[in-house]
This record gives structure tokens, sequence and C-alpha cells, in this order.
């Protein structure tokens, strides 16, 4: 695992190099304001990836508690930007309590003792049942449904969804699980990358203005294509084969499209441009996780069902 993964981290590194190198060129030559904000922009997502890498790398070489705790913060914050933005009442504050302190400490504790069972009904079962019935012991009835659908939705999201990422440590297929986290996590944000790229050089036809102005149909294709080529050219980190590797890459980036986009609507619907604003040139951790909401668990079954020996 040291040795493919060095050599991916070397290449990630590699490429945040040269990305640095031409944001400075770039720099350096724009002169009209909208291009010196576009670049500023550049800059600023670039350096944040470096930070970004940085964690996400040094956890994955400490091991699996350390990577099961990353997630688990990453969840917290994700699922605070989510409350922070969504309207709530005082009857729901002991909901959102066990939310925190409660549902998503246990959560990531059987995912960390590996008890699977437990830990795949947990929030859908147990939590969808019992945070509701708390609810009703505070006698506020007003928009019950509705702000009980918000508490399961965000605990779904940036909990449960977000927590398949590392339950793929958990699965035996014959190659290091971690390198499959690794997988999803690149193929996941360079699908992101590639969009933003291939948008901002050929993209003309807005794909649904309504949801998300910058995304365009030519940054989709594009981006997509070449998340999938990549995906497929990193088969060497999974079980799959070529062709596999193919097929599963482009449920990743079909589903980490929808992730975003899925967000991006509930954005619009709350009047936010962001989730937050704890990652420079990026918002906040949700948006750049939400991706992995829907990605997240179609690759830990596909893997489960498919490839576990």
């Amino acid at each position: 695992m040291t040795s493919l993964f060095s050599i991916v981290l070397a290449a990630i590194l590699g490429l945040l190099a040269v990305a640095s190198a031409i944001g400075f060129i770039l720099q350096r030559r724009a002169t009209e304001p909208g291009s010196v904000a576009t670049v500023q922009n550049l800059n600023a997502r670039i350096r944040s990836w470096w930070i970004m890498v940085a964690v996400f790398g040094g956890a994955i070489l400490l091991g699996e508690t350390s990577t099961v705790i990353l997630f688990a913060f990453l969840s917290f914050m994700a699922l605070r930007e989510f409350w922070t933005l969504t309207p709530s009442r005082r009857g729901d504050h002991l909901a959102l309590f066990l939310s925190f302190f409660v549902v998503l400490p246990i959560h990531y504790v059987l995912l960390g003792t590996e008890w699977y069972g437990l830990f795949s009904i947990f929030i859908p079962v147990y939590a969808f049942l019992i945070l509701p019935a708390v609810a009703t012991l505070t006698g506020d009835v007003n928009e019950f449904l509705a702000r009980s659908a918000r508490v399961q939705w965000g605990l779904m999201l940036t909990v449960y969804s977000i927590s398949h990422a590392p339950a793929l440590l958990m699965l035996e297929t014959g190659t290091p699980s971690a390198l499959l986290l690794v997988y999803l996590v690149v193929v996941v944000q360079l699908s992101d990358v590639f969009q933003y790229v291939w948008g901002k050089l050929l993209g003309k036809h807005r794909f649904s203005p309504n949801i998300s102005p910058s995304k365009t149909i030519e940054g989709l294709v594009g981006g997509g294509a070449s998340a999938i080529l990549v995906g497929t050219l990193l088969y060497r980190l999974t079980p799959f084969s070529p062709l596999q590797a193919a097929a599963i890459s482009t449920v990743i980036v079909v589903a980490g499209f929808f992730g975003g986009f899925v967000l991006s609507a509930i954005k619009r619907d709350l009047n936010a441009k962001d989730w937050g604003y704890v990652i420079e040139g990026h918002g906040g951790v949700l948006d750049r996780l939400d991706s992995i909401t829907f990605a997240a668990p179609l690759f830990f079954h596909i893997v489960r069902y498919w490839f576990t020996t």
C-alpha cells in the first residue's frame, strides 16, 4: 500500500506544483479586473488543495483510526454548516443536540469498531425513529413534518453518507483497503476539478442556471470523461479490472455530480451561495464533500457486494 499510495501522492503533489506555477504566471499577467478576480479565486483554490491533500494524506499514512477520526470531524463540521443555514425552532434543539453529540459519535464508533450490521442501520432505523419521537416531547407541532425531515436529511447527508468513505477501510478485497478510499476521493475530487477547468475553458451552454449557474454542459462532459479516464488508469489501486474500473468510475462521477447538484438545489432553496467559509476559495466543508455524499455509499456497496473476499 505504501509504495502505491506514495506514487499517487507524489503525482498529486506534482500536479499541485504545476498548478501553483501556472497560477503564479497568470497572476503576474492578469490586468483586467475580471481576469484578476478569476485568477485570485483559482490561486485560493490551489492553496486550499495543498492543505487538504496534506491533511488527508497524513491521516491515511497514520492509519485507520486517524482516518475515521478525520471523517468524524468533517461530518461534524458539515452537519454544523447544514444547520447554520437551515431554519430550526426551539422544539428542534433536543433532537439537534442528540444528532451532534450522541448519534454522530456512536455512528463513528460503530464504524471504527467495524460493527457493520449496526453501523448500516443505526441512523436510517434507530435515529430515524427516536429523533422525531424525542421532538414530540417539546409539544411544538408547527411544521413538524418539515422540521423532522430536515433533521433526517442533515444526518443522512453529512453523517451517514459521508461515513461510507472511511467505511471502505473495513472491506477485505485482497488489496489494501486504504487505497479504495484514496481511489474514491481522487476520482470524485478530480471530477469536480476537471469540470471547473473544462467549464472555464470551453463552457458555453449552462446546464441548469436555476440550480448551479456555473455548471456548463461542456464542463460536465469534459470533466466527467477526464475523471473516468483517470479512474480507469488507476485500476491498480483496486481489485477491479480496467473495464470494471471504467464502469465503476463512471458510477462515481455521475453520483458525485448529482450529490453536488442536489446540495446546490438545497442551497438555492436556502438562498445561500456556499455552505460555509472554512476553506478558502471553496466555501465550506460541505461544499467540498457534497459529491462524496452520493458517491461514497454507492461505491462502498458496489465494492462490498461484488469484490469482497
